[in-house]
């Protein structure tokens, strides 16, 4: 159950990016995958950085980031996502209920993805922040109003990619601090294995996006 407490918080694409103001550690290594974790200033709560690299395109990545009612499929505990609005290919607002174990109450969050791409570099940013009163609050879910972050996702040639996803949310309502941070790399470990799964799927394997230079 612990460990089912702490997965929730990985399932929002709501980020930090890494900066000189972080002092990230090394947390765990497996499978390619590199899980740092880090104190922020004024929460009790740890900022989490998951690396790795991949043999995919940009456009994968994001295509599947932008699958919203995909999401269930590899985001641990998800119990619904649906799309709020299309504002255009590269931009949207999504709603997510997330299921946690009797007695802790599910959490809900709106989300808002933005996704843009360096012309030079070709590194691509997808921005995520959480947004109020879009959807009305519901009974006996708490609302996650606290987050805010980004993808990094940076060519590297001969068909591969390096990942960079940072998180650090506020879960709302009660839950002790020590279990989140005592959890704060088993999630993470296994969305990115579940996200590997996804980029070799047919639906994604020949993923192209008009706004996204591969």
């Amino acid at each position: 159950m612990y460990k089912v407490l702490f997965i929730f918080l990985l399932l929002f694409f709501k980020l930090i990016p890494a900066s000189a103001g972080i002092d990230w550690k090394l947390n765990t290594e497996k499978d390619g995958i590199k899980i740092y974790t880090s104190v922020v200033p004024d929460s009790k709560i740890k900022a989490i950085k998951v690396e790795c690299e991949v043999t995919a395109t940009a456009s994968q990545l994001v295509t599947i980031l932008m699958d919203i009612k995909n999401a269930p499929e590899w985001v641990y505990h998800t119990k619904s996502c649906s799309l709020v609005k299309q504002v255009s290919p590269s931009e949207l607002y999504y709603y997510s209920e997330v299921t946690l174990p009797w007695p802790a109450e599910n959490r809900d969050f709106v989300s808002h993805l933005t996704v843009t791409q360096d012309p030079g570099t070709k590194v691509v940013t997808v921005d995520g922040p959480v947004v109020n009163n879009l959807v009305p609050l519901k009974n006996k879910i708490v609302r996650i109003n606290n987050s805010n972050g980004k993808w990094v996702i940076t060519p590297l040639g001969n068909g591969r990619i390096k990942i960079e996803y940072s998180l650090h949310v506020d879960p709302g309502g009660e839950l002790p601090v020590w279990l989140v941070n005592m959890f704060a790399t088993e999630g993470p470990m296994q969305i990115f294995k579940n996200l590997k799964t996804e980029l070799q799927k047919p639906a994604y394997k020949n993923a192209t996006l008009p706004f996204i230079t591969n």
